[in-house]
């Protein structure tokens, strides 16, 4: 994160909330600023540190900095939630699709998958709950990523003891879908039409990488009981991951300035939901069956059709 994000964030903070501003004690002296208080959380999260041990950094007690950093994460969710960690709209979905045809699979629009943070200090009634496989508890996330890292999604929560598919179930990735608040999408594979997106599954490892490299936190071990504040921890870094992620592109496309050329010819079409089908209808297509093996044949084909002649690249490279 740089430097002018960080004074973006701090100044933000100290505008909408008390605990962030300046005040005076009684004896007329100042309290800890916004920037010394911000600092204390955003070091928290990028070095996964004990809260004590930044006491001699920015001169604050482990109480202090503890606290600090759970009004920095729910603050993060506050303000830039919204904005941040947000459903794809049209315009996004027609960005996405876009990158995914050219890379090869058209109608994607992101990958998914799922990982464990492991959870140090978690309840020993809870502990048969969340360890799967070994003695150590877990929390999982499950994460739809685009290719340029972005986080469209995130389901934070689930124990470590179910399998991928459990917590697909449970998570409401496709809950926009079924509901019919989802934005139509209309595509083509090996000639054959179809008008539902998909992710590929088990390629978000770069992005989870990126997030464990950039806040330790949620690469380390957690010391906190509390679940729910786990929550915001991993909210506010996917956030605050989003925001840097937007900052620092230089080739990424924004959403306001995605335009197709007059010569292109995309195979899809996003549209506005028109709420058409029934709830129990759209919840059958997602889990259709044959759908989705018509589909995988398809892409096959498709790739095939355009990469088969392909030389292949040598074993060495």
């Amino acid at each position: 994160m740089n430097k002018s994000l960080f004074l973006a964030i701090v100044d933000r903070l100290s505008q909408e909330f008390e605990f962030f501003q300046l005040k005076e004690d009684a004896s007329g002296r100042s309290t800890l600023s916004p920037l010394q208080k911000c600092t204390a959380a955003i070091r928290q999260l990028a070095y996964g540190g004990a809260a004590n041990a930044i006491d001699e950094y920015v001169r604050m007690a482990e109480t202090t900095a503890r606290k600090c950093l759970h009004h920095f994460t729910a603050g993060i969710i506050h303000l830039f939630g919204d904005e941040y960690l947000r459903h794809p709209t049209p315009e996004d979905l027609e960005r996405l699709l876009a990158v995914g045809e050219q890379r090869g699979f058209p109608g994607m629009i992101g990958s998914i998958d799922c990982m464990h943070w492991e959870w140090k200090n978690c309840p020993a009634a809870w502990k048969g709950m969340y360890s799967h496989g070994t003695d150590k508890p877990t929390i999982v996330l499950e994460a739809v990523a685009g290719q340029d890292l972005w986080i469209w999604h995130a389901f934070f929560g689930a124990p470590g003891t179910l399998n991928d598919l459990n917590i697909l179930d449970r998570s409401p990735v496709f809950d926009e879908i079924i509901n019919g608040n989802a934005p139509e999408v209309h595509f083509h594979v090996n000639g054959r039409e179809y008008d539902l997106a998909y992710y590929l599954v088990d390629d978000v490892e770069r992005a989870f990488g990126v997030l464990q490299a950039r806040f330790a936190v949620v690469r380390n071990p957690s010391n906190l009981w509390d679940k729910n504040k786990l929550g915001n921890i991993m909210r506010a870094c996917i956030i605050l991951h989003n925001m840097i992620v937007e900052n620092e592109r230089d080739s990424y496309l924004r959403t306001s300035e995605f335009q197709q050329g007059e010569d292109d010819d995309p195979s899809f079409v996003v549209r506005r939901n028109t709420n058409i089908r029934t709830t129990l209808g759209r919840r059958a297509d997602v889990r259709d069956t044959a759908g989705y093996l018509q589909l995988k044949e398809d892409l096959i084909e498709d790739i095939w059709a355009k990469y088969g002649h392909l030389p292949n690249l040598p074993n060495d490279m």
